[in-house]
């Protein structure tokens, strides 16, 4: 077995805050942006908190809670315009919290009592641990409908397709409440079509600061809700180049019907299904669509 200290790198990002690089997956929790700077960016900013009078509950769900991050971030923006935070999390391995916890630069990046919050929030009977997959049945039998916010922050479709399955997002949809938003920092066209598909209503995040001007970057994620998203200057319709993504061999969803297939499962029906496609001539290449647009490989494909 590896250990912890083998398979969990501490970094520091470029806005200074604390993340880690999984060898496991072989990815860094959080981009180059920093950890703390996307988790405003990609979270709290369109999650829209204005939409809320103070006094009022928030109820989210963490999916892949990690390091704790995105919820910290969430936490203090809800206490500076006086919500409740009504708090649900998913997530598998206890350690990378663990080990942020135990870092004193992770603790100096929150306001005095932040991390005593998440350490109770996540030996809460909220925090449910284990497979996503299988945890999340829990939340729809008494959720279902009901939360504001879900945040989805697994590692990318290709390393962990398990949590991007359609199976998987349409459950996490099925959560939302009618003006609820699942927000993610991907913007990959199998998982944009996978939650077309389970009922939602797409926009494109913002690209962060700094970010915009690559093409390799063209969109700082997904948000997706039951009804339409317009009127938040954060968020966007899809340009034309995004939803002809959409019509690529690339937007094939993730498929798990049984909902404990493995990664190289999962991987392989999905590149069946993707020939066949092809095959039949219903679906353009990406390779074509990337040239048209002058798209270069990224993490978004």
């Amino acid at each position: 077995m590896t250990s912890s200290a083998s398979r969990l790198e501490p970094r520091r990002t470029a806005d200074g805050s604390f993340s880690l690089f999984s060898s496991e997956f072989g990815e860094a929790f959080h981009s180059g942006l920093g950890a703390l700077a996307e988790a405003h960016s990609k979270c709290v900013a369109p999650a829209g908190l204005d939409r809320w009078a103070a006094g009022s509950t928030l109820r989210v769900l963490d999916v892949c809670v990690g390091t704790c991050c995105n919820t910290a971030a969430l936490l203090e923006a809800c206490q500076a315009r006086g919500l409740e935070l009504s708090w649900w999390g998913l997530e598998l391995d206890p350690e990378p919290l663990r080990l942020a916890l135990a870092d004193p630069g992770f603790s100096s990046q929150w306001q005095a009592g932040t991390t005593e919050q998440l350490a109770e929030l996540c030996s809460s009977e909220r925090m449910l641990w284990g497979d996503a997959r299988s945890r999340l049945s829990e939340l729809l039998s008494g959720q279902r409908g009901q939360l504001d916010l879900v945040l989805m922050d697994a590692f990318s479709p290709s390393r962990c397709p398990q949590l991007w399955t359609l199976e998987f997002l349409s459950g996490l949809g099925a959560l939302l409440q009618p003006q609820g938003r699942l927000l993610t920092y991907c913007s990959a066209a199998a998982i944009r079509n996978a939650l077309l598909q389970a009922g939602l209503h797409l926009a494109s995040i913002a690209a962060p600061s700094g970010l915009q001007k690559q093409s390799s970057d063209w969109s700082g994620g997904t948000a997706a809700s039951p009804s339409p998203l317009d009127g938040d200057p954060l968020l966007r319709p899809l340009s034309l180049m995004e939803q002809e993504h959409l019509r690529t061999n690339a937007a094939e969803p993730y498929r798990d019907p049984s909902g404990c297939a493995d990664r190289a499962e999962i991987l392989k029906q999905r590149q069946l299904a993707q020939a066949r496609a092809m095959a039949s001539g219903t679906v353009e290449g990406t390779g074509a669509w990337r040239r048209r647009w002058g798209v270069g490989n990224s993490r978004h494909q």
